[in-house]
């Protein structure tokens, strides 16, 4: 049998507006479960917290740097583990169109230098064949994280959405429905983040807000939920730059000015065609609705850099390899992750919670409905039966969240982690 290794991420985001509360309590449970239940050694689990300020940090940097030295030691036989516990976001993919969400899902690294969907599908590439990466993301929007791969269980990709009935709203319409769709969401997040619900319309429009779920309170303890929302990070992005000038449009381009190339292998390749279209002279040819409002900001964004003879700055996009505009997009079509399986906490439309009981203690209710079952069962645990029974669980305690299973029909029935 080949090395277990793994990987484990626990925000909570002290003293800021995106404070969680048991993050760190799911890794300490999930570590001691590796090495009680799968047999880990202790020294091949890494634990990345942001509990002490001396320690180092799970930036999105030291992040990036864990998730790639674990896949690139692997070995065929090897079996490799990922669990994040912490906010997650979704940002308006650049165009829409091939993306299989409709949006870039994202975790939320400590200083907020978000790493994507697409990061994640291109880290899994690199997985060696007869290998196992099994991550599981305690987050809010995850559904989708692991972009590309089939989804077995749930109806955050739009072909599963397709099947079951829903009409679909592309944000790269020229109506512009979708973006006030995506407005309305960024709105209700900011309250349903802080334990307020705004209740939802069921129109005949469709759209992606449309079974977007809340994470429930219950008995009486405390519930928040795992959601970033696009204002909040917004508000913090502005907070450590010193500028008003931060929005939707021009969130991508803020990530790259602060975190060169420490940012996103798709936010860099994203930032390298923007200078090209803005060295042609394209000004003209951004289209409506998102991409409409991000082409603009990023001529300002260049013309500033440019004019002030900051072009070393670009270094980390212009090194990067692009094939196509759609790749930048949303990402390529071609390629689907073999040896990947992630359990998401909900779907893409759905928040996580952040629970706290009546005692005191806390967790994410998903983390701890995984540990529950497995200590309720001795035997082997498929990656379906736990996604199943975490459903089920869920449900009874009130979570509106459902947890979804993306992975290759192969994977649907191995054991959970190894």
């Amino acid at each position: 049998m080949g090395s277990k290794r793994a990987l484990l991420v626990g925000i909570n985001y002290p003293g800021t507006k995106a404070e969680l509360k048991g993050c760190h309590n799911d890794v300490e449970r999930m570590r001691r479960c590796l090495v009680d239940r799968f047999g880990f050694d202790e020294g091949d689990i890494r634990v990345l917290v942001d509990a002490e300020p001396s320690a180092p940090q799970p930036t999105g940097a030291n992040i990036r740097k864990a998730l790639a030295r674990l896949v690139g030691d692997a070995r065929p036989g090897d079996f490799l583990f990922f669990h994040y516990s912490g906010h997650g976001t979704r940002l308006p993919a650049e165009t829409g169109q091939d993306d299989d969400t409709g949006y870039d899902e994202c975790i939320v690294p400590s200083d907020m230098n978000l790493i994507t969907d697409q990061d994640f599908r291109e880290l899994v590439q690199k997985v060696p064949d007869n290998c196992l990466f099994t991550i599981v993301s305690d987050s809010c929007h995850s559904g989708g994280l692991l972009d590309s791969a089939k989804e077995q269980i749930g109806n955050s990709t739009r072909q599963n959405r397709t099947q079951s009935g829903e009409r679909e709203e592309r944000p790269d319409s020229g109506s512009g429905t979708s973006f006030r769709s995506f407005l309305k969401e960024t709105v209700r997040d900011v309250f349903e983040s802080e334990g307020i619900r705004i209740p939802h319309s069921h129109s005949h429009h469709g759209g992606d807000d449309q079974d977007e779920a809340y994470a429930q309170p219950t008995g009486n303890g405390r519930t928040k939920n795992r959601s970033l929302p696009l204002s909040t990070l917004i508000e913090m992005l502005k907070e450590q730059t010193g500028k008003d000038d931060i929005d939707v449009g021009s969130i991508r381009m803020t990530l790259f000015n602060m975190f060169g190339d420490d940012a996103s292998p798709k936010i860099k390749k994203f930032m390298k065609v923007m200078l090209g279209k803005f060295n042609q002279g394209q000004s003209g040819e951004y289209g409506g609705g998102v991409m409409g409002m991000v082409g603009a900001l990023a001529q300002e964004f260049l013309k500033a850099k440019l004019e002030g003879n900051k072009e070393e700055a670009f270094k980390p996009a212009l090194e990067q390899e692009v094939h196509s505009v759609d790749e930048v997009y949303a990402g390529t079509k071609a390629w689907a992750p073999n040896n990947g399986i992630l359990i998401s906490g909900c779907q893409t439309n759905q928040t996580s919670a952040d629970a706290t009981t009546a005692q005191g203690v806390s967790f994410g209710a998903l983390s701890n409905a995984i540990q529950t079952i497995l200590a309720e069962k001795h035997g082997k645990v498929t990656n379906k039966d736990l996604v199943m029974n975490a459903r089920e669980a869920l449900s009874k305690q009130g979570y509106t969240q459902q947890p979804g299973l993306y992975c290759r029909d192969e994977h649907v029935h191995v054991a959970f982690i190894c």
